[in-house]
């Protein structure tokens, strides 16, 4: 199916196949029809599938049409929850639309670097600000932004937006929205905090779920070793060395994390670099300019980099911590294999985090061989108490802790056990 069929002026069709879509993707075929006849949506997608460029098409599109309206002083935004991500769809939007026979403004406004220039860029106007909520209310208290006139709203990664805490941030700018307006929330799971910020913001939305399909789905395969909590760094040296890995992403738990095991990386001898929230963002950004040109080798990142990152010909990702959630898992490991090429997703499993990764191939309906790596075999481990075993299954998930009723069964197991011995 040609993009054109969807509704979209042939310029358009054009971009999106330079920005390398032979043809519609699942998302984009369901979503760009309905954005263009200014229907509400509700859409989750997998990694990877096209989703930003299934908003951005037709809302250019739209931005097209209807820039001659003066009742609207700001036709379309679009809220993100991390700077990474408010450039990426910034660039993304920037590069579709230089194919339109009009130019559109494009601002893109995030913290971490000065306000100044994003104000100056405002003063000129634009048709459409990609923003994080924090930055975004800081314009607005600068009164270079109304958004009384909004015609658009796009929530990009809504489920994001509240993993970060931004609820209060979003309400208040909902606050300022004109309750006539057509609203796209894109989300990667559907949990009721969502669901309720769908039945507020949304007006009788089209809810698209796009489940992976074999042929779409992103080329990536994946490897659970079994190493000892103490030897994960020495094992991932190895790895690198071995595998000849031009480039790699490595996820941890913590900022601190990230440092320490950065640090050791670079006293390995390989040419690593941190990058997570405490780091300035020019800081962030020179990192992942330096690791898409190849000049940085391995990057330790928190799960700041799961989402919004896309680098180009990205071999591996190593989770050097397992993410807390399936869904985390997801995200990171869509950070290779994309855009058609293969990609390989390596999980490091210590024996109190066996039960956590059973959950997550359990949510993500996919099981992983176990493998160990000669020299870096896991040391025996000594055989759990019953009660220390259902202690242990519950994955260290938070929220999943051996109720009052599940110790006593198993205190109960153990006496009956040592009696019967």
């Amino acid at each position: 199916m040609p993009f054109e069929a969807l509704g979209l002026v042939s310029p358009l069709a054009r971009a999106a196949a330079a920005q390398g879509y032979a043809e519609p993707t699942a998302i984009q075929r369901a979503a760009i029809p309905a954005v263009l006849a200014g229907r509400d949506l509700l859409a989750s997608a997998q990694t990877g599938s096209g989703k930003t460029a299934a908003f951005a098409l037709p809302l250019l599109q739209k931005l097209l049409d209807g820039r001659n309206d003066p009742a609207r002083q700001l036709p379309a935004l679009v809220l993100v929850p991390t700077r990474e991500l408010a450039a990426q769809v910034g660039e993304t939007l920037r590069e579709l639309a230089r194919a339109l026979p009009v130019p559109l403004r494009i601002v893109v406004a995030a913290g971490g670097v000065s306000i100044n220039p994003q104000l100056m860029a405002l003063r000129r106007g634009a048709d459409v600000v990609v923003a994080t909520p924090g930055r975004l209310l800081d314009i607005v208290d600068h009164n270079a932004l109304r958004l009384g006139g909004l015609a658009v709203l796009v929530l990009d990664e809504a489920d994001r937006l509240l993993d970060l805490g931004f609820a209060d941030e979003l309400q208040r700018i909902l606050g300022l929205l004109p309750a006539r307006r057509q609203t796209l929330l894109f989300s990667a799971t559907f949990p009721p905090a969502i669901e309720t910020l769908a039945a507020t913001v949304l007006s009788d939305p089209l809810r698209i779920d796009i489940a992976a399909e074999p042929a779409t789905a992103p080329d990536i395969a994946q490897r659970a070793i079994e190493v000892d909590a103490q030897r994960r760094t020495q094992l991932l040296v190895k790895l690198v060395r071995d595998e000849a890995w031009a480039r790699v992403l490595v996820f941890v738990a913590t900022k601190h994390a990230a440092e320490i095991v950065a640090d050791k990386l670079r006293k390995a001898g390989l040419n690593a670099e941190p990058f997570h929230g405490v780091l300035s963002q020019g800081k962030r950004t020179q990192v992942l300019e330096d690791f898409k040109a190849s000049r940085v080798q391995v990057v330790v990142a928190t799960d700041l980099a799961a989402r919004g990152i896309d680098v180009v010909q990205l071999p591996a990702v190593v989770n050097y911590d397992l993410p807390r959630s399936a869904v985390d898992h997801v995200h990171r490991i869509g950070r290779t294999g994309r855009a058609g090429e293969h990609g390989m997703a390596l999980s490091f499993v210590t024996a109190d985090m066996e039960a956590h990764f059973r959950l997550i191939e359990k949510r993500q309906g996919k099981s992983v061989p176990r493998e160990q790596v000669a020299g870096f075999e896991p040391a025996p481990r000594a055989e759990l108490s019953t009660e220390a075993a259902a202690a242990a299954g519950t994955g260290g998930v938070k929220g999943k802790r051996p109720s009052k009723k599940d110790k006593l069964r198993a205190a109960a197991a153990a006496a009956t056990q040592r009696v019967s011995g």
